[in-house]
């Protein structure tokens, strides 16, 4: 099982990329990075640089038929990025046009915004986004983390690192598998 993690070269948040890389990678799926532009991705731990990371292959190279579900990671300038690549948005929606699971923490439901595809769900992210989402016909919720079905796919959402495990756990159960940890 291939898990595609998108991200912008610079800005992600990078405990919201090596968590959620870290539980994929538990339950025994292999974890691909997609950038927008090939080479490393810079981390940041809020505003400081942190780690960087090799990317495995660039989104406009990439299908959705090739993975099996699609993480993306928040920061605030990561998925600001993000919707202004047209592939990347195209990308991002492909996973729900095929019905598979797509999970967004903290800014990262801006690129779903953008591509239009938070209209009827129910979804959770950094409180700064609500009127984003709700502006385009999704339903904000204050919460943990938040498993929507009433799409045609799973769509996980969380509000920030702190929810984490919960983000990580919901995420490994979308994938049809679990982590062990207690529920």
């Amino acid at each position: 099982m291939r898990v595609a993690f998108l991200t912008a070269p610079e800005g992600v948040e990078q405990i919201e990329l090596t968590e959620p890389w870290g539980a994929v990678e538990a339950v025994g799926a292999e974890p691909v990075l997609l950038s927008t532009e090939p080479g490393r991705v810079q981390g940041f731990d809020h505003l400081d640089r942190a780690d960087s990371f090799p990317v495995d292959q660039v989104v406009a190279e990439a299908s959705a038929a090739d993975f099996e579900a699609l993480v993306l990671p928040g920061g605030v300038a990561n998925p600001d990025a993000l919707r202004l690549d047209d592939k990347a948005v195209a990308f991002v929606k492909d996973f729900f046009t095929a019905g598979k699971p797509v999970a967004a923490i903290c800014h990262a439901p801006w690129t779903l915004v953008e591509a239009d595809v938070v209209r009827g769900r129910t979804l959770t992210s950094w409180p700064s986004l609500r009127t984003d989402i709700r502006n385009a016909g999704g339903e904000w919720v204050d919460q943990e983390v938040q498993v929507c079905t009433a799409g045609g796919n799973v769509l996980v959402t969380s509000r920030k690192p702190d929810d984490l495990p919960a983000f990580c756990r919901a995420l490994t159960d979308a994938l049809g598998k679990t982590d062990g940890a207690p529920r």
